[in-house]
């Protein structure tokens, strides 16, 4: 399935001081190459979005969101759908904030802000309840953990098919020799090509996907049983301890939010340009 445009919203005025656009991504959409005037906080309250910026190109969950600061070349799109809450943010108001794209956790407090700013955006603020809200999530912007990376993500080409395929099917145990097949290369160029742009191997790749995709299904309110068995592992056990390994906590003290403090594991390095 090929992928769709949406178009960038154009001639929009400049948030005064921070602007909140809550916005569906259908499967497989993203928003075409654009800069904007303003930083921009990228999130999704559901659902994973794709970000790809100048020399990267990285996924992130709803514990994530992605800091873009004024004029950063950008896309974001979504593989499965999402739903898109986007902040615009003004310099002014920016002051302190990251001058690079950053990526950072998210945690309770800033998005049930984040989804009362959207709730109420657009409403006439009488008595200065929507200036404290912006006022709160500036300050939790400020106290927020940058993460050295999310889950890396190649740019286009042949290795964005496999991983949009093993991202759909994360049970598909093929390794670089049954998919370097599929590319007509063998699997070890198959493999050098993934090292090279994702500084990983397609094997730890997978690892931290099916991690990725764990906490993106606890998060939407599968137990810990059934996400073990729609990630293929061997059991309910095996699937606590790689999740306790990586995460340092269990997937049940990840629902119950303490997984919220806790850094996401990341990929070694970033895609090249």
């Amino acid at each position: 399935m090929i992928w769709q445009t949406i178009a960038a919203p154009l001639s929009v005025p400049s948030p005064r001081p921070m602007t909140v656009r809550a916005q569906s991504i259908p499967a497989r959409h993203y928003f075409s190459k654009h800069v904007h005037r303003w930083n921009q906080v990228v999130y999704a309250i559901v659902g994973a979005l794709t970000v790809a910026t100048e020399g990267r190109s990285f996924v992130i969950s709803p514990e994530q969101a992605v800091w873009l600061p004024t004029g950063l070349p950008h896309r974001v799109g979504s593989l499965l759908g999402a739903e898109f809450r986007n902040l615009w943010i003004a310099d002014e108001t920016g002051v302190g904030l990251p001058k690079s794209p950053t990526v950072f956790n998210v945690l309770p407090l800033l998005q049930a802000l984040i989804i009362e700013a959207a709730e109420i955006d657009g409403q006439e603020d009488q008595d200065g309840y929507a200036g404290r809200i912006a006022g709160l999530i500036l300050d939790q912007l400020q106290r927020a953990r940058p993460l050295p990376a999310a889950l890396s993500w190649p740019r286009r080409g042949p290795l964005a098919r496999i991983c949009e395929a093993v991202y759909a099917d994360p049970r598909d145990p093929r390794g670089p020799e049954e998919r370097g097949k599929e590319l007509g290369m063998s699997g070890r160029t198959l493999a050098r090509h993934f090292q090279a742009e994702l500084g990983i191997s397609l094997r730890s790749w997978r690892r931290l996907l099916r991690l990725f995709k764990a906490i993106e299904l606890l998060g939407g309110g599968l137990d810990v049983t059934r996400t073990a068995i729609e990630l293929d592992y061997d059991s309910t056990s095996a699937f606590i301890y790689a999740f306790r390994a990586e995460m340092g906590c269990s997937p049940q003290a990840y629902v119950r939010g303490h997984a919220a403090h806790r850094r996401f594991p990341t990929c070694c390095g970033n895609a090249p340009a």
